[in-house]
């Protein structure tokens, strides 16, 4: 049976992958941070797949002096449930989000977004490829911000195009290894991410539809499909690549 490490599996885009993984007979590690009840739901929800099994593990992106405890986790649970040294997929989603303005911008916002968004996903990344089999394969999340310049998401947008970045250099020194890395990278998906900010503000989601070739914004699902597709054999001539998932946003 195969293994993967979904960060932010607690909700949204995270969630969905989850889920969709436990659908396709995959064991699913996830990761949360506030929300030990929501991850503890989808735990139970993916067990309900027929010989699949699930845990939830607390982690915080933005404290890299866990990321060796929380390694050594990651192992215990891996020999406790299911008797093995080395886990298959890593889905690095968690992030954090929320538009601010450049004149209103303070260090604490810049460096909880890069600590999360970037520095975390790189740091976890090295932490946890050693236990990586040699053919398995890594998503990491950007976004369609990177190649935008919606006002309020300097920040995030131009951090997630440096994860995009850095995705083409991990697909290279991982190579040898024959692990594959690649990017998924939303469009507007209707989720609970930044503080809710889509259902605090219903007034933007149909301007945002209307930019889509399909009329819609996204959704978790139409995500997660692709990330699960993505991790799959079926993609395994694929890497160093980010493909955007948003129905033709901007198109």
């Amino acid at each position: 049976m195969k293994i993967a490490i979904v960060t932010g599996g607690s909700n949204g885009i995270g969630k969905a992958a989850a889920l969709e993984l436990g659908r396709r007979g995959i064991s699913v590690i996830l990761t949360y941070n506030s929300y030990k009840d929501r991850a503890e739901a989808v735990v139970k929800e993916i067990e309900k797949n027929k010989g699949v099994r699930a845990v939830a593990l607390k982690l915080d992106l933005t404290e890299r002096s866990t990321f060796d405890s929380f390694a050594q986790m990651i192992k215990l649970s891996l020999k406790e449930i299911w008797d093995r040294t080395t886990f298959d997929y890593l889905v690095n989603n968690g992030g954090v989000g929320g538009p601010c303005s450049i004149s209103e911008m303070s260090e604490e916002y810049f460096d909880k977004v890069m600590n999360t968004n970037y520095k975390g996903t790189i740091f976890l990344t090295k932490q946890l490829t050693p236990f990586i089999v040699d053919g398995g394969s890594i998503v990491n999340m950007t976004s369609s911000s990177k190649s935008q310049s919606f006002p309020g998401y300097s920040v995030y947008g131009s951090l997630k195009a440096a994860l995009s970045v850095w995705t083409r250099y991990a697909a290279k020194e991982f190579a040898p290894r024959k692990i594959r890395v690649n990017a998924v990278s939303p469009g507007p998906t209707h989720t609970n991410f930044g503080d809710g900010v889509m259902d605090k503000h219903p007034e933007f989601l149909k301007p945002l539809a209307e930019q889509t070739a399909f009329g819609r914004i996204g959704s978790p699902d139409d995500l997660g499909k692709v990330i699960a597709n993505l991790l799959s054999d079926d993609f395994g001539w694929v890497t160093a690549q980010d493909i955007e998932v948003s129905g033709g946003h901007l198109l």
